[in-house]
């Protein structure tokens, strides 16, 4: 795996040295035994691949005893992240900073999203080398199962982030995305999301960066994902994705530069 990022991106933010090549992270909060699973069956597939990897399982402050499931799978592949309740995005952006993987990028830990889409993200990756690939619902291969209800409230959220953001992708949401080491260099340092915004934020900031290259994949999505959305929820993330353009086309936040990177953001 190899590439360079678009003129004018700036030197590392700080991301550990490249030493394989991909990092997964694997965000959990309680997903019960779920977890074991879902790690175990990461590692059998990665190993599949025949690239070489790292997972690190970041617990956001889980309380059921899930972290400790994984004491079996710690190895040189598997590590473990324990941290305070922040939200789901804290948890992927402490993964992704730990990271040494030339892709990094994290999939659900309570098995929604099965691990055996990693394979064929990574088969991507190979062939095309693109900024970013992500999961999308969308996608016309993708086989999701979820309420019509839940359908039309994520169709709705997407004409919105396409008004608001003028993204070229169908979901922003689906919980698979692998990331580009260059790209997450220049992005990383600027996110501030730490809930379920967080996807939204990395698109859109690695568009505003001139990262353009982003492959949807097709994703299989079972009954579990039809489980209620809360109204909190729902209000969480309008709130965040509306905190996004604040930052993005009011206040400009995401334009500001750092002198020791050299990086000016684009328009």
């Amino acid at each position: 795996m190899g590439g360079s990022g678009p003129a004018g991106a700036g030197e590392s933010s700080g991301l550990p040295a490249a030493e394989v090549d991909l990092t997964v992270v694997v965000p959990f909060y309680n997903p019960g035994p779920r977890l074991f699973s879902t790690v175990e069956h990461a590692v059998e597939v990665l190993r599949s691949t025949g690239v070489t990897f790292e997972i690190l399982a970041v617990s956001d402050g889980s309380t059921d005893g899930s972290a400790a499931s994984l004491d079996s799978l710690i190895s040189e592949e598997v590590h473990r992240v324990v941290l305070p309740h922040s939200g789901k995005g804290g948890a992927v952006r402490a993964g992704l900073a730990r990271g040494r993987g030339r892709y990094l990028g994290f999939i659900d830990g309570d098995g929604d999203v099965p691990p055996d889409l990693l394979a064929d993200f990574v088969a991507i990756a190979l062939e095309q080398w693109p900024d970013v690939v992500l999961g999308s619902k969308r996608h016309p291969g993708s086989e999701v199962v979820y309420p019509p209800a839940r359908r039309l409230y994520s169709w709705g959220y997407q004409q919105l982030v396409r008004l608001l953001f003028h993204l070229k992708v169908r979901d922003t949401q689906a919980g698979i995305k692998l990331i580009r080491r260059e790209v997450l260099d220049q992005v990383l340092p600027l996110m501030v999301e730490d809930g379920f915004a967080f996807d939204l934020e990395l698109l859109v900031l690695a568009r505003h960066l001139g990262f353009q290259d982003m492959v949807e994949a097709p994703v299989r999505i079972g009954e579990r994902f039809g489980s209620t959305i809360s109204v909190r929820a729902v209000g969480a993330i309008f709130r965040d994705t509306l905190a996004i353009f604040w930052r993005l086309r009011v206040r400009h936040t995401y334009d500001l530069t750092d002198p020791d990177r050299g990086n000016t953001a684009t328009p």
